[in-house]
């Protein structure tokens, strides 16, 4: 069995061998990987191109029952924007590594009925606090703080 956080933390750990931050993230639908994506703001001098948005990019224009049958796996907890962007898809699950680190707004997907589990993945909430801890002011600036 294919083990999908897996394939997210194995994304996180390319966007950090690029000098990016390591947050990854994959969206499957019928258990098959159909995006895969990292955060890219660095790489890509990018304002948006966090991990989600990158898996969702990546899987290409899909029609709206692919969304609506699928599941958005990401490392870390989604901000804003991503948690944003499944709603608007659609998308009913979103598996989060961890959200210790950095917490979205998953209450708010909840009451929207998306399903949200959380992990608490201790290899996520390394490559996270590894990665504040050395580079805080690109944390900062990739969160809007």
């Amino acid at each position: 069995m294919v083990d999908y956080m897996d394939a997210a933390v194995e994304e996180a750990r390319i966007g950090l061998s690029e000098g990016g931050i390591p947050i990854g993230s994959v969206l499957v639908a019928d258990g098959e990987i159909i995006g895969r994506g990292h955060n890219r703001r660095v790489q890509k001098g990018s304002a948006i191109l966090h991990a989600e948005m990158d898996a969702i990019e990546n899987a290409g224009r899909l029609e709206a029952p692919t969304y609506r049958n699928s599941i958005l796996y990401s490392t870390l907890s989604p901000c804003d924007m991503c948690s944003g962007t499944a709603l608007l898809y659609g998308i009913p699950k979103v598996v989060i590594g961890e959200n210790h680190t950095f917490k979205g707004p998953e209450s708010y997907l909840k009451s929207r009925r998306i399903e949200v589990v959380v992990l608490d993945r201790l290899d996520c909430m390394k490559l996270m606090s590894d990665f504040i801890n050395a580079h805080p002011d690109l944390w900062f600036e990739d969160i809007g703080e």
